[in-house]
């Protein structure tokens, strides 16, 4: 599939246009884009700072919304979704892994990965064994108590996966998952996001390292807010 078809996919963007208003300029962050991905790949947007990439991503996951254009994952019309609304389809459709980890400093590794499910009241009384069983999957389960300050940086960008992962989305975004690990934990990290490509999760994610795109099944590359390759 041509990176910008507008083919049937799990994930449909179609003629998007993001700008941003920064004084008395006009900022477009994407300009008329299209993009389909399908259910099962594993997607690298790749291009310089600026290009478009996580506005891309921040638009596949309701975070933020398009000026123009339409965004579908899996049927949902994002871009006329409530705030409401986009709150409880990402709570169960999206996990999301940040460049910088974001985990809150004062709860420990499990208090972190339960987190997700006690905001969206997922899973009730098998809160704390699902917490420990995303941590298993990463690896970590025997930093279950300790907090964020006790971690390396590679275990805390794993917890922040095992939050992602732990209401079982299907779709996962990632931006820079790897952007601040050496390279033997950014490794592992690949690793592991191959392993959940094979479990059947879409993955998209932005990098600007050409290694791990390489990894990814397909390669978008952004340009000026436009998809370029």
């Amino acid at each position: 599939m041509d990176s910008n078809s507008t083919q049937d996919g799990l994930i449909q963007i179609a003629n998007v246009t993001r700008a941003y208003t920064v004084g008395a300029r006009k900022l477009f962050a994407l300009r008329g884009v299209s993009l389909a991905i399908a259910a099962g790949e594993f997607v690298a947007l790749v291009g310089p700072s600026g290009s478009g990439k996580s506005t891309l991503l921040n638009l596949i996951s309701g975070i933020d919304k398009p000026d123009a254009g339409d965004v579908c994952v899996d049927g949902a019309r994002l871009n006329t979704m409530s705030e409401n609304a986009l709150a409880k389809w990402r709570g169960t459709q999206i996990g999301i892994v940040f460049q910088f980890f974001q985990l809150l400093p004062t709860l420990t590794a499990l208090e972190n990965v339960m987190l997700p499910m006690e905001l969206r009241n997922t899973f009730g009384a098998q809160r704390r064994a699902r917490a420990l069983a995303a941590l298993e999957r990463v690896g970590l389960a025997e930093h279950a108590t300790q907090l964020p300050s006790e971690l390396s940086g590679g275990e805390q960008q794993r917890v922040a996966i095992a939050r992602a992962l732990v209401n079982d989305p299907p779709i996962l975004l990632a931006d820079e998952p790897t952007g601040n690990l050496d390279s033997e934990t950014g490794a592992r990290v690949v690793t592991l996001l191959n392993e959940l490509r094979a479990a059947g999760k879409t993955i998209v994610l932005v990098t600007h390292e050409e290694a791990l795109a390489r990894v990814a099944s397909r390669r978008v590359r952004v340009r000026d807010g436009q998809i370029v390759d």
